[in-house]
């Protein structure tokens, strides 16, 4: 027999196949005519304080500062829409959990604008033009996520959907840092990769702030306009050994900051593919003083790239977009070093039609 889940009030729901898992959970298809999915928590470290997070997420739903973040279409948050816990069975046998709105019914995993592979294989229309319009959306959400008071405190790839328009979503509503009336509900999760220097190494259960937020920002912005290039991927060039991203983000071994800390293979995107104003902002995000751009402050650099007349297609390859500053083109570079992040051209081959500028 599958699994099922009720609500509070008695309602009941067949869960279908899993199609997610994290650290902490377990997402299900829902038996549902409605694009919902369910997320079960079987080993929350303390479920009553978990049950407590997730009711005021419900009910923080229709408050004022989280209705303005919940408008629009497609929805952008994978709110929690209705706690649940599994049928069947008393006290610690039953697992909880919410119901919320699948994510799938409008985007792709954001993953899949990373990789040449799975671009070309479910997001074939994408252009760094594309790269630009997810960057400013993260931004934009981001920004308007820490103006209403939330932390999202574990922002990575995993959590964060897209679509082809370059339109971003977000998952994982239950791990954010928020207050309810006095109390807080700390943020508790981090991912290697995507943790602010000043929290590598810190105590288990050190709360997250908008400058973590921050750094994981300017990092996914980077791996959206480098094709998936981590800011701090790269062998250590002194000679030691690579350990992790982690290890250079803590050394600050990092390209956009000193060429020199890292060896990359050559077949990378160009560092110098960025416009000035944005390779500025890396450079303070990932540099040794820590005050970092704000979502706001790269959301309106990004749009600023997409203005009119700020983009061009390369004269080869119509797919190969890239900034109007650089007077040749950056992809056509990186071909010719072994790889292409934005391959084109029609069937036989031949370049496509130049797109317009957006």
């Amino acid at each position: 027999m599958g699994l099922t889940v009720v609500s509070g009030t008695g309602h009941t729901w067949r869960l279908t196949e899993q199609i997610g898992s994290g650290a902490e959970g377990f997402v299900y298809g829902v038996d549902d005519g409605r694009p919902l999915v369910a997320k079960l928590v079987p080993d929350p470290p303390d479920p009553e304080a978990y049950r407590r997070r997730v009711a005021r997420l419900v009910r923080q739903r229709r408050q004022p500062r989280t209705v303005g973040l919940l408008s629009g279409t497609p929805v952008r948050l994978a709110w929690p829409l209705i706690p649940v816990r599994t049928g069947g069975g008393t006290g610690s046998d039953r697992v909880d959990g919410y119901v919320m709105t699948d994510m799938r019914h409008a985007y792709q995993p954001f993953s899949r604008l990373l990789t040449v592979s799975t671009r070309t294989a479910f997001l074939p229309r994408a252009t760094w033009a594309t790269a630009l319009h997810a960057a400013l959306a993260l931004a934009r959400l981001l920004g308007e996520l820490h103006t209403e008071g939330y932390v999202v405190g574990d922002l990575k790839p995993d959590n964060l959907w897209v679509d082809e328009t370059g339109r971003v979503g977000m998952a994982d509503v239950d791990s954010w840092q928020f207050t309810d009336g006095r109390e807080v509900f700390p943020g508790r999760m981090r991912t290697p990769g995507y943790t602010a220097p000043e929290r590598i190494g810190a105590p288990a259960g050190t709360p997250p702030d908008t400058a973590s937020d921050e750094f994981a920002l300017a990092v996914l912005v980077h791996q959206l306009l480098m094709a998936g290039l981590h800011p701090f991927a790269g062998h250590p060039a002194d000679g030691g050994d690579y350990l992790s991203y982690d290890d250079n983000v803590a050394h600050g071994r990092c390209r956009i900051v000193d060429r020199t800390s890292v060896l990359l293979p050559r077949s990378v995107p160009p560092a110098d593919l960025l416009p000035r104003r944005l390779a500025e902002l890396f450079r303070t995000a990932f540099g040794p003083a820590r005050r970092r751009p704000t979502a706001a402050e790269w959301a309106q650099a990004l749009a600023a790239e997409l203005a009119p007349g700020r983009l061009k297609a390369c004269a080869v390859n119509a797919r190969h977009l890239h900034t109007v500053e650089r007077p040749w083109c950056p992809w056509c570079d990186q071909a010719e070093r072994g790889a292409d992040s934005y391959p084109g051209g029609d069937a036989d081959g031949h370049p496509g039609r130049p797109q317009e500028e957006p």
